[in-house]
């Protein structure tokens, strides 16, 4: 993984803590979704896979509430980790991606239950954080 310091005066990039318990139950398959969430609360891509597939099944208003719950728990682990509401939250670092996909899930909800500002916010959010993670997760 390479992340370049910012050659304008920028903020450094936000990387999350990685806590490996949580993806080693998922990749194992030893626990669900669900159960990572309840488990591990603050772990946000198991509420973006609870968003995903919610949207997946037509329960959008779920899906939102999902995402809206990652969001909100990843938004606090990177006010701990040092980020100040701005600046590049990377992509490539796999811990950031639980937060970006709870981002773009949120997004999505927001468009498809008419609430077209915050689906545009989130959007814009995400390109303005990480625009590796915006072209992967806007389609």
């Amino acid at each position: 993984m390479s992340i370049h310091k910012n050659l304008l005066g920028g903020p450094e990039p936000t990387l999350l803590p990685e806590d490996e318990q949580p993806y080693r139950l998922l990749a194992e398959e030893s626990a669900s979704p669900v159960q990572v969430a309840a488990d591990f609360p603050t772990f946000s891509l198991a509420w973006a896979m609870l968003a995903d597939d919610a949207y997946d099944a037509g329960h959008v208003v779920e899906s939102y509430a999902y995402a809206r719950t990652g969001y909100h728990r990843g938004l606090d682990a990177l006010r701990r980790s040092g980020w100040k509401g701005h600046g590049p939250i990377p992509w490539e670092h796999r811990a950031n991606r639980g937060f970006l996909r709870c981002l773009a899930a949120l997004a999505r909800a927001a468009g498809a239950i008419n609430e077209t500002e915050e689906s545009t916010r989130c959007w814009e959010f995400l390109k303005d954080s990480s625009p590796e993670g915006y072209a992967a997760l806007k389609q």
